[in-house]
């Protein structure tokens, strides 16, 4: 921002305060893979030329509709050492994790996929109070060392419930978007979608990562 501001170049930030286990208040919460959506609508936006104004909007009420919650099975690796970050007994998980292997709000014995799946999603609704009609964008983000197939077996009981809701999943993400040092767990992430949110994730996009056609 500094380099671009001896540019000349307008500026706008957007900080994105979406993992619910980091505190009570929005605007002192930490973000995990939510930095994604907003990403990506914004991007959109400023692609088809809209202002810069206009792409702040966007971007922030992205931020501001989205709500993340970490889990991990097996703790993270420091880089240099090749420790583990902190002690996880094998049949234990700790929901509540940072980016970095950060331990989270508090360890539990170990529960299946659908039961792992039905504890987060109900605090992530409930934090951002959804109704049944609304329309939520879900991603799920592996850490690292958790399979696409396991992924997959978590998002089968997301659907269930929120179908069961009457919640509409209107648009989904799986897999890896940012990782953690060998860490095996995932991050939930659910997004209050409107119609040009939509239109703005459903948009062409070509990157080394991610993309969109």
């Amino acid at each position: 921002m500094q380099a671009a501001a001896r540019e000349g170049l307008p500026l706008k930030m957007v900080l994105t305060h979406e993992d619910i286990s980091s505190g009570p208040d929005l605007e002192d919460r930490r973000g995990l893979v939510g930095f994604l959506p907003v990403y990506k609508v914004a991007g959109a936006a400023a692609e088809q030329g809209a202002s810069l104004d206009k792409c702040l909007e966007i971007a922030e009420r992205m931020q501001g509709n989205m709500r993340t919650l970490a889990v991990a099975v097996r703790t993270a690796t420091h880089p240099s050492t090749g420790q583990a970050i902190f002690d996880l007994g094998d049949d234990e998980m700790e929901i509540g994790m940072g980016q970095h292997g950060e331990a989270g709000t508090g360890q539990m014995k170990l529960k299946s996929a659908d039961e792992t799946a039905a504890i987060m999603l109900e605090m992530l609704l409930n934090d951002l109070k959804v109704s049944a009609g609304e329309q939520l964008l879900v991603i799920l983000n592996g850490a690292g060392a958790t399979t696409l197939m396991e992924l997959l077996i978590v998002f089968r009981r997301v659907a269930q419930i929120l179908q069961e809701k009457g919640i509409r999943l209107a648009r989904t993400a799986i897999g890896e978007f940012i990782t953690t040092q060998e860490q095996a767990g995932f991050q939930m992430m659910i997004a209050r979608m409107d119609e040009e949110l939509i239109r703005l994730w459903d948009a062409p996009a070509d990157t080394p990562f991610f993309t969109r056609i």
